[in-house]
């Protein structure tokens, strides 16, 4: 009886994280409609326009600094090639990245849940387990911890919210993901102007949130499913697991991962402002 109710619960929790899995899948599939593709279409030459501008504007910098006896050529090139891969990859590389993270997930809550395992694997399992039994007292082993939370209703109401509060959560973290990245994507185009220039502070802070969503994506339904699965055997632990996952983003945001768009965006206005400023210098001074 005790195999089949870990067969069952695990089949139940692997629904769950495959639940996930398909939530995730479903920001990726934003990236596939056909309105998504021009709005993504569309900052991506917005990108190559910035690009463009910056690229005239450095080589104007380099030009003046170097009738002074200050210019860097090589510096300046190898500042053009990192702007060229980055306007070239900024729009593909975070999507690529998250449907990865995506397919982890699923794959890690499968083999974690053991999901898609038949009930003959199980009959084989608890034939194995009465041919180990010796004697009357290995069959009385440890208690089940549905009957020790039965004894008290107040735990068990306190394990149902706990549970409920950490499901809902991840589910709700989940649903907004995709229309992150898809913000994040847009914002990073006004990168574009400011790295091959050789400022790389704020397009390296946002590569952090990009990385930082996509491993939001896969920690945080990986440790609730964990936590799903420790509960069955160590009731505190497993809460505590899934209590946990609620905490990636901010643990990830601690260490410069940080999955808001607040900063990026502030700091892309800047860049914008600068660009738009810039590029009205250098069109006075070329008249």
């Amino acid at each position: 009886m005790g195999n089949l109710m870990d067969w069952f619960y695990g089949q139940i929790v692997g629904f769950l994280g495959n639940f996930f899995a398909i939530m995730g899948n479903m920001g990726v599939e934003l990236f596939e409609l056909s309105w998504v593709q021009s709005v993504v279409t569309f900052f991506s030459q917005l990108g190559w326009a910035l690009f463009a501008v910056s690229m005239v504007v450095s080589c104007f910098e380099c030009a003046i600094e170097y009738s002074t006896g200050r210019g860097n050529i090589q510096q300046t090139a190898v500042n053009i090639l990192k702007g060229f891969m980055a306007v070239s990859l900024f729009s593909t590389v975070p999507v690529r990245l998250y449907e990865l993270s995506v397919n982890l997930q699923g794959k890690f809550s499968a083999e974690i849940t053991g999901l898609g395992t038949s009930i003959a694997d199980v009959g084989k399992q608890i034939i194995e387990d009465f041919a180990a039994v010796t004697s009357l007292s290995d069959m009385t082993g440890a208690p089940d911890f549905i009957l020790s939370m039965l004894t008290s209703p107040i735990m068990l109401i306190f394990c149902i919210i706990a549970m409920g509060y950490a499901v809902i959560k991840v589910f709700f973290s989940n649903l907004k993901r995709g229309g992150i990245l898809l913000i994040q994507i847009a914002v990073g185009s006004l990168y574009m102007f400011s790295v091959p220039r050789g400022y790389t502070e704020g397009f390296i802070q946002w590569i952090k949130q990009v990385i930082g969503l996509c491993l939001t994506a896969f920690l945080q339904a990986t440790i609730l499913v964990a936590g799903l699965m420790a509960f069955r055997q160590h009731l505190l632990l497993g809460l505590g697991l899934m209590l946990s996952a609620g905490e990636v983003p901010r643990i990830a945001g601690t260490f410069g991962l940080d999955t808001t768009t607040r900063a990026n965006i502030m700091s892309a206005v800047y860049t914008a402002q600068a660009a738009v400023n810039t590029t009205k210098v250098v069109a006075a001074a070329l008249k």
